[in-house]
């Protein structure tokens, strides 16, 4: 039976008004969130070319832990900062957004390239629509390339590498080389003969 949008009445729809879950990932007063949401604005989403530093020094300010030498792009996004941890020398590209309503840990000289999205947050689709949030881990030496997206719950393992337009959801073993969606591991990022 369908109803007068033509939807079929025997399908539940879940009640969006009653899902709980938003603000519990938040991990700080809304007064903290709302000025982090200012100061992501002016410095780190801000599209000119100002200084990295100054993109890091405003993460550090709101407790992103962030080792020496890395590089914030522009226009990138970190939705919590107090729930990144950044090793030294990595290089995030212009565009990234980390939407971390879980922790998001990078080891030491990671790349993530840019337009790359790494999402900690999920919702109970059968249920009621709450929030759902798992960590996500990218090891030393990793390279998420291009437009990729890393979801929570996964790992990227030490020197792995993600092929552009992949998804990533579980976990690539270290010095993989993965590709697609869901991605899969296609080669060795180290095998002889494999310079490119």
């Amino acid at each position: 039976m369908r109803g007068e949008s033509g939807e079929r009445g025997d399908v539940p729809v879940v009640p969006l008004a009653a899902a709980p879950g938003e603000r519990e990932s938040w991990g700080r007063p809304a007064a903290v969130v709302y000025l982090w949401g200012v100061v992501e604005w002016l410095v780190v989403t801000n599209p000119l070319q100002i200084s990295s530093r100054l993109r890091v020094k405003a993460l550090r300010c709101f407790g992103a832990t962030i080792g020496e030498g890395v590089i914030f792009r522009p226009r990138t996004r970190v939705r919590f900062p107090w729930k990144l941890s950044i090793g030294d020398n990595c290089w995030i590209g212009e565009g990234v957004w980390i939407h971390n309503q879980a922790p998001v840990t990078l080891g030491h000289d990671v790349v993530v390239s840019q337009g790359t999205m790494v999402t900690t947050g999920s919702h109970a689709h059968r249920r009621d629509m709450a929030l759902v949030t798992r960590a996500v881990h990218i090891e030393s030496g990793a390279w998420v390339t291009a437009r990729c997206m890393v979801l929570g719950g996964s790992v990227v393992g030490r020197s792995a590498l993600v092929a552009p337009l992949s998804v990533v959801h579980g976990d690539i073993p270290p010095g993989a080389v993965a590709r697609g969606n869901p991605a899969v591991v296609v080669g060795e990022r180290f095998a002889p003969g494999n310079e490119s």
